[in-house]
């Protein structure tokens, strides 16, 4: 499952995080949003329905947890989750905390100015924080 290619766009705007059982963890290169986006490694997927049952169930239990830790771990009033794939086809789900200050708030976070990418201190900060929330879970 782990040489399933990733889509260049999604290869070009993230950094590898982690993988879960189903899903690549990739955080987003924009330093305004905490947010993160799974990417399920199964070949030919481009919509929810095209996963068997079992692996739709994964696929929310992997967003649901980690959207759950993100919120505590990043203090956000609110995290937003979505399967748009309007632009990148590959199945992916946005898991990204939301603060009633931040720049799109309370609309969504696409199409809001520019990205303001991470340097390597930043990216390598949050990745870590990321990887000690998902330490925790179970998932499996």
């Amino acid at each position: 499952m782990n040489d399933i290619a990733l889509d260049e766009r999604l290869e070009a705007d993230t950094f590898p995080v982690t993988e879960l059982p189903l899903c690549r963890v990739l955080l987003m290169n924009d330093t305004r949003f905490t947010w993160v986006i799974l990417v399920p490694r199964l070949p030919g997927v481009s919509e929810v329905f095209d996963l068997d049952e079992e692996s739709q169930q994964q696929l929310w239990r992997e967003a649901s947890a980690l959207g759950a830790v993100m919120k505590d771990a990043f203090e956000g009033d609110k995290v937003n989750i979505a399967a748009l794939g309007n632009v990148v086809s590959q199945l992916h789900v946005h898991v990204i905390v939301r603060h009633k200050n931040d720049i799109a708030w309370p609309g969504p976070v696409w199409g809001m100015g520019n990205a303001e990418p991470y340097t390597a201190d930043q990216q390598a900060s949050v990745r870590a924080q990321l990887l000690a929330e998902i330490d925790v879970l179970n998932l499996a």
